[in-house]
């Protein structure tokens, strides 16, 4: 399987999509960032294998370089000595590490090429990490936001209003009667505790009233 699967297969939008038809969002979402890290540990560890290879052609052409300007100078110096068959061995040498160095060289560009694209597809990777990673808290929120949705619409399903409306005239019926009982009790209680002097002086006053009442009456027969 290829490290880098799920960057190629799986775009940050098919995830997304995804995760919203998942049942539970969240727990698809956590573990899409379990399965994300796993690659990026084997990225990383690919992409520094692959850095390795590229250092070590790049020592070699630069160690086969240098021996080509050696041999160079070796050889001019075997010339200037009059060393013919010295300076013919310093110079096949030096044809040597020339092919050497341009195989090396050849070596080191194409896996400087392919760690560069290692780099950027690892740098791609982090980065859809991140994004996933930091656009979990909002899911998180709306999962709750919505699950706490849910659970009011159930308690309103069950709640009627025609039925707390009648309950509370009900209640409302039920305090006037007890009010009607109060002021009953209260009346009846007055009058048993009424004394004799008391029921004499409204007597009188009742009497003040009816004469009052009879003398005005006179007044106007005629």
């Amino acid at each position: 399987m290829s490290i880098f699967k799920r960057l190629r297969d799986l775009t940050l939008s098919n995830v997304y999509a995804l995760i919203e038809k998942a049942e539970d969002p969240v727990k698809m979402t956590d573990q899409y960032l379990r399965d994300m890290q796993e690659d990026l540990e084997d990225a990383e560890k690919a992409v520094a294998a692959q850095i390795a290879l590229e250092k070590r052609f790049k020592q070699l052409y630069e160690e086969q370089s240098a021996l080509v300007a050696k041999r160079e100078e070796q050889a001019n110096i075997a010339a200037q000595a009059k060393n013919i068959e010295l300076a013919r061995r310093a110079l096949e040498e030096k044809k040597a590490s020339e092919q050497k160095a341009a195989e090396y060289k050849a070596s080191y560009d194409q896996n400087k090429q392919s760690a560069d694209n290692l780099r950027l597809k690892l740098d791609e990777m982090r980065k859809q990490f991140t994004d996933l990673k930091n656009r979990r808290e909002t899911l998180v929120a709306r999962a709750n936001a919505a699950k706490a949705q849910a659970g009011i619409n159930k308690a309103m399903a069950g709640f009627g209003a025609d039925t707390a409306i009648s309950g509370l005239s009900r209640m409302e019926e039920k305090v006037r009667q007890m009010e009607a009982h109060a002021e009953a009790t209260e009346e009846l209680s007055g009058a048993k505790g009424k004394s004799l002097d008391d029921e004499f002086a409204a007597l009188g006053k009742n009497k003040e009233v009816e004469d009052e009442l009879a003398a005005l009456l006179k007044k106007y027969e005629n």
